[in-house]
């Protein structure tokens, strides 16, 4: 294996050396043909409810989120303390299938969620639809714990497991094994379709996208230079890791994510702390923003839409991603999976994303009027002013740097780190669709590696933006697949949790820890 590994490793520099002068040169020809092949697709799944700003794609994951959350009576409330103990461990049988623990594949998953999204998305979220869109946020959040109870619940169920003890599962397995256990037709189509979708999302939007924008971060503090060498650098880190399989990405994760996590809450917690006095204001801003709209663009419809759209495409609830991680856990109860994954968004939207909203909020980066107590439009009427006009991760480093000038280098390590962890993890997204698509194999694994890297230093070398305007959209195209099944099978999830809680009440299921 070492052989092939370093062979490999040989043949993926030496083509990612001559990638950064092939993606310059047909950087703009690629813009073009993308643009002009692909922007109906884009348009068609990020496209609004006609005579509104509302996306229909936002629309689709909030509804099944409701839905899922009223189906199995508010399952991410009730199983709170019970997914806490899983994560620890309480209930982990060492002999039990799968590759890795509750706690590692929450960790994978989170870090393929918790990302660039918390820090710029929240920014623009709140720069546009004001504070209330933060509760909005926190709303779909929670509702979006039981769209990820649902999915990972049957990853695991419908999961492959191999003789080697390693794990295939995921919405591909589910679509195709749990359709025709119902009878219900074209699962196999769906899942085809899902991997599609699948793969060119990871390779755009978990891969090119993240190293295009750690380098524009890494660039911003040490100076201008090109991005092929932050991609080789990447492409070399991310290679060693991904090549030693989910194992080796879930050792990474586990300490990448908690780290991150963790630098990045408590720094807001801190200019929070400082800020004590505001606290209250805060919130108050936040409520009333999101009934009343406090004269933001849009108003309380506008704070609605953007609250809604950031924890959509932030902890990606009903997108499936989450289920092909969740799925290598060791377990033999799927619902315990279930349980675990339905802190995801929690953590994602309901922590990180506020604390950004929080910081932003109480550090007077939004100009109001200080006569009607209303937030001042810019010119073209679209956003709120900010002190110093700044939007997206520009506006979230001035609000943390209002507190602690030297925070932009924090905030240029956390993205570096979000940006690689997202990538590893799609990487293992890409790869599970790919061998459902091509077969299993060690050959075949390696190729999509190797492709996966490749397409890292591409996008930390070239502007490719109708391609990562693509691959975003094919990320919620999964979505569009993913929820037609788990309306399909939720049934079978309820069965699961029915019979879990019972054996659970009746003390059958036991504490290992």
């Amino acid at each position: 294996m070492k052989k092939i590994s370093t062979a490999a490793f040989a043949a993926m520099v030496t083509l990612c050396a001559s990638a950064p002068a092939m993606a310059q040169s047909i950087d703009e020809q690629v813009n073009a043909l993308f643009a002009s092949s692909t922007g109906w697709f884009v348009s068609f799944i990020f496209s609004p409810f006609p005579g509104t700003s509302f996306p229909w794609i936002v629309a689709w994951l909030v509804v099944a989120a409701t839905v899922f959350t009223l189906y199995f009576g508010f399952i991410q409330f009730r199983a709170f303390p019970h997914s806490i103990a899983l994560v620890k461990g309480e209930y982990s049988d060492p002999n039990d299938a799968g590759e890795v623990s509750h706690f590692q594949a929450l960790a994978t998953a989170l870090s393929g969620t918790v990302g660039l999204g918390n820090i710029a998305g929240v920014a623009v979220a709140v720069g546009i639809g004001g504070p209330g869109a933060t509760f909005w946020m926190i709303l779909a959040g929670l509702m979006g714990m039981a769209s990820k109870f649902t999915e990972c619940t049957l990853g695991v169920k419908y999961r492959n497991e191999y003789a080697d003890g390693t794990v295939s599962g995921g919405p591909m397995y589910y679509m195709t094994k749990g359709f025709e256990e119902r009878g219900l037709p074209a699962g196999k189509f769906l899942a085809v379709l899902f991997a599609v979708f699948c793969i060119l999302g990871a390779l755009g939007g978990g891969n090119m996208f993240q190293a295009n924008q750690a380098h524009a971060q890494i660039a911003n503090v040490v100076g201008d230079y090109p991005g092929w060498i932050t991609g080789l650098v990447f492409a070399g880190i991310v290679f060693a890791v991904i090549v030693g399989g989910l194992k080796s990405i879930a050792s990474v994760t586990e300490k990448v994510v908690p780290f991150m996590g963790i630098l990045y809450v408590l720094t807001a917690l801190v200019i929070i702390g400082m800020n004590a006095d505001k606290i209250g204001w805060a919130f108050g801003q936040i409520i009333d923003g999101a009934f009343t709209g406090l004269g933001v663009a849009g108003g309380m419809v506008g704070a609605l839409i953007q609250g809604f759209k950031r924890a959509a495409f932030s902890n990606e609830a009903g997108v499936g991603s989450a289920a092909i991680a969740h799925s290598a856990v060791r377990t033999k109860e799927p619902i315990t999976e279930g349980f675990v994954s339905l802190l995801e968004p929690f953590i994602d939207t309901v922590v990180i994303c506020t604390m950004t909203a929080l910081v932003i909020i109480i550090t007077g980066q939004l100009v109001s009027d200080p006569n009607t107590g209303l937030y001042l439009l810019n010119e073209g009427g679209s956003a709120i002013q900010t002190v110093d006009g700044n939007s997206g991760v520009a506006l979230t480093s001035a609000a943390f740097s209002s507190a602690f000038g030297w925070f932009q280098y924090v905030l240029a390590i956390a993205v570096v780190l979000f940006a690689f962890s997202t990538m590893i993890s799609w990487s293992y997204y890409g790869l599970k669709a790919w061998t459902f698509l091509f077969g299993e194999g060690k050959a075949k694994e390696l190729v999509f590696k190797i492709l996966f890297c490749i397409f890292v230093v591409i996008g930390a070398a070239a502007s490719l933006g109708p391609v990562i305007d693509f691959s975003d959209a094919a990320i919620f195209a999964m979505a569009v697949v993913n929820i037609i099944a788990l309306y399909a099978l939720m049934p079978i999830v309820k069965k699961e949790l029915n019979s879990y809680l019972s054996r659970l009440k009746t003390g059958e299921i036991k504490k290992f820890a």
